[in-house]
């Protein structure tokens, strides 16, 4: 019992001096022009170069305060005293047979008063033309998943505005990335007000100017912040659903008993999905639970009258879970009764399933917080 004392009270300390080293100098990444413009001036520099810097951050995308070689050396100099840029490289980086990357990055997140070391993860898909990254939002998660690694683990933290965006830059193909889902570990929701901050920075101008058409975010309905995110974004939405009935769908996914995904749906009939801007339901096929022709039909009745693609999704097995994936057969039987009374419905094709490329395997064998 001591040395389990001892070990928890080293932990703590490292993680409180960690948190002081960070603290001591702040991040630049994540910041606005016009906040740019106040820690620029505080740095004895002229109020445009905060425009010049988020030239460096956003579009040059550099790593190093060292790098911005129109700031005078000088003035370099001053701000490396309190501010680093703030991009994490990833720590490692698997590569399944179809090409997909998963990368594992070190975070520390603050919870409460205390700190967390922990480790994320950011996907990147390659699909022809087109390289998605799919990128976390929290160390952790609070939602409780049945079926999800990273929901075993817990939550240990929300991202920073920087910790987000250093996925985006931090990975190899940072240069070349067509598409962003926020599909990685953590509910994108529970973190919105950062989420938000990132999303803007990834869509604004003078940021990575990226058309919200390229994101997608995905959630399994937080009602609150749902309506906050289709006023203040333009970009698309996905629905983690998985099971047309509500007692159900709570055995699996126990944040049903919060969020009614009844009433997530009625809440989105209410926008117009006939445009650019485009939703989707995510539904993960578990073989004898949720993929009979009552389910189906179900589904049917429950998205009536939205404008909408079901996505089908075959479930990476994992450890402790008592379920399988629904069979091809199945699948493309159930599939066949949604096209059949009119909605759009397609069967995702399995990628990285040899890397384990569903979000938290490779951040909970780092971190321990996967058995």
């Amino acid at each position: 019992m001591a040395n389990i004392v001892k070990k928890s009270a080293t932990k703590k300390f490292f993680s409180v001096i960690l948190w002081t080293r960070m603290e001591k100098k702040l991040k630049l990444l994540g910041m606005t022009p016009e906040e740019l413009r106040e820690t620029a001036l505080q740095a004895g520099l002229p109020a445009f170069a905060g425009k010049q810097i988020a030239s460096w951050l956003y579009q040059k995308k550099v790593r190093s305060i060292s790098a911005m070689t129109n700031i005078s050396k000088e003035g370099r100099a001053r701000l490396e005293e309190s501010y680093e840029v703030g991009v994490t490289a990833p720590s490692d980086c698997v590569t399944a047979r179809d090409g997909t990357k998963k990368y594992l990055f070190p975070v520390s997140c603050r919870v409460g008063t205390t700190v967390e070391d922990s480790f994320i993860e950011a996907v990147m898909i390659p699909d022809g033309d087109r390289k998605t990254l799919c990128v976390s939002s929290q160390a952790g998660c609070k939602m409780g998943c049945r079926f999800c690694m990273t929901g075993r683990q817990g939550f240990h933290g929300n991202l920073s505005v920087a910790d987000i965006l250093s996925q985006l830059i931090g990975v190899e193909e940072s240069d070349e990335l067509t598409n962003v889902v926020f599909m990685g570990m953590g509910e994108p929701l529970d973190n919105y007000d950062n989420v938000l901050a990132a999303i803007r920075i990834m869509t604004a101008p003078w940021g990575f100017a990226w058309s919200p058409k390229r994101i997608t975010l995905s959630s399994i309905g937080v009602l609150p912040n749902l309506e906050r995110y289709m006023a203040d974004t333009k970009c698309h939405l996905a629905i983690s659903l998985h099971d047309p009935f509500p007692e159900e769908r709570a055995s699996i996914m126990p944040v049903q008993n919060a969020w009614d995904i009844r009433d997530v749906v009625e809440l989105l009939k209410k926008y117009d999905f006939s445009g650019q801007r485009r939703v989707s339901f995510e539904y993960t096929m578990f073989a004898g639970l949720n993929d009979t022709r009552r389910h189906a039909e179900a589904l049917v009745r429950m998205l009536r009258g939205l404008e909408c693609r079901v996505n089908l999704i075959r479930f990476h097995k994992i450890p402790d879970f008592e379920y399988d994936t629904a069979s091809d057969r199945i699948m493309d039987y159930f599939k066949g009764i949604l096209e059949k009374a009119g909605l759009t419905a397609t069967i995702r094709a399995s990628r990285g399933e040899d890397i384990f490329a569903a979000c938290g395997m490779l951040a909970g064998k780092n971190s321990g917080n996967g058995r």
